[in-house]
């Protein structure tokens, strides 16, 4: 859960080739210009070029080679190069390359700082949101949790499952908002669903409790009334696997996988958000689908289905997971998350909750689901 990637390989190694393209490309734009024009004041901006990608000791060295290339270029041209004793361009060179020593190190503490802030909300978000349990009854079950590289708040994203005398249930969900108040909200809506799950007996009735810690949570100091909301699917599976029911309030409908297909289980009838039931009918829709054997049933957020890639275009998982996949949730989730990053080269906008469940096709004799502690 919660982990950082780095940019890949490839891009890492483009960028080692940087300094040198820099230092070519001012080579070719000088042999296109006219004889009396120098383009050393190019070469010297190179170290503060790269500065914001390499280490200090890279940015350095670009502005010793790029110092080094100026020197080199008008014997190209068969011009009569600068001696060391001329002052401004020597001086232009050291100055740009102790700006840009400077720059990379106040760039290098930003990132440190962020890489400590996102690792200390990274450390509450396991806390909030522990593994579950790989089997449970007769399913094995997945969930993975990976932060935005922009983001350094706590996410709003979550999810639970729970062995209830009414069936396995579970949820995910996606709270407006980051921070302390996200977590407040997702602290308040698992446990609620853990309470109601255990308690009661229809899937509305865990929605209806679901939906007043959201409106409960609105309400802030004051009486003021705030605009939060909470998308969410919440699911509860027969004892022994085969028969799904679920309550789709807003949140991007899952995916059933089985045998290489993919069927996406979208609402008969939309519902609205958490929290905004006031604005829609009374009722609770409750849809009903059937689990086979060899199935994997996969949840997600919306940082799925909102990552784009270079282009602007949206990340959809269903091409990835049509493809002949183990009907094991762990490796369905391994293969939509690696996939997910090499979508987006590695920087996801947003944070991504995933939980996965699987009804295997030779599943062993387990007792009856007893109600979690």
């Amino acid at each position: 859960m919660g982990s950082t990637h780095a940019s890949p390989p490839a891009e890492r190694r483009r960028l080692r080739w940087l300094p040198a393209t820099l230092i070519l490309g001012v080579f070719v734009l000088d042999l296109l210009t006219p004889r009396g024009v120098r383009v050393f004041p190019l070469l010297a901006a190179t170290p503060v070029l790269v500065a914001p990608w390499f280490s200090l000791a890279g940015t350095i060295a670009t502005g010793v080679a790029a110092f080094l290339a100026a020197l080199l270029l008008p014997l190209v041209r068969g011009r009569e190069p600068f001696s060391l004793d001329e002052v401004i361009p020597f001086s232009t060179f050291v100055t740009l390359t102790l700006v840009a020593a400077g720059f990379n190190r106040m760039l290098a503490r930003e990132r440190q700082q962020l890489k400590n802030a996102r690792e200390v909300a990274e450390a509450v978000q396991r806390a909030v949101l522990p593994s579950p349990p790989g089997r449970m009854g007769p399913l094995t079950v997945a969930a993975r949790y990976e932060a935005a590289a922009k983001e350094a708040a706590i996410g709003g994203d979550l999810y639970a499952i729970h062995a209830t005398p009414h069936g396995i249930r579970l949820m995910i969900a996606d709270v407006r908002g980051k921070g302390l108040g996200a977590v407040r909200t997702v602290n308040g809506l698992l446990g609620t669903f853990h309470e109601a799950a255990l308690r009661t007996p229809d899937l509305a009735g865990v929605v209806r409790w679901l939906e007043e810690r959201v409106r409960e949570h609105d309400v802030v100091e004051g009486g003021t009334e705030t605009e939060g909301f909470a998308t969410a699917v919440v699911a509860e599976l027969s004892a022994d696997g085969s028969t799904l029911r679920m309550a789709n309030r807003g949140h991007p409908a899952p995916l059933l996988v089985h045998h290489g297909r993919v069927r996406p289980l979208e609402p008969d009838t939309p519902s609205l958000p958490l929290g905004l039931a006031d604005l829609g009918p009374p009722d609770v829709p409750i849809d009903r689908y059937t689990l086979p054997e060899g199935a994997v049933l996969v949840l997600f957020t919306d940082g799925v289905t909102e990552a784009r890639d270079h282009r602007g275009v949206f990340y959809d998982p269903v091409p990835r997971l049509s493809r002949p996949l183990p009907p094991d949730p762990d490796r369905v989730l391994d293969a939509l998350t690696a996939d997910l990053f090499r979508y987006t080269a590695g920087h996801l906008g947003d944070d991504v909750a995933l939980l996965a469940v699987g009804r295997p096709e030779h599943p062993t004799p387990t007792p009856t689901p007893t109600p979690t502690p």
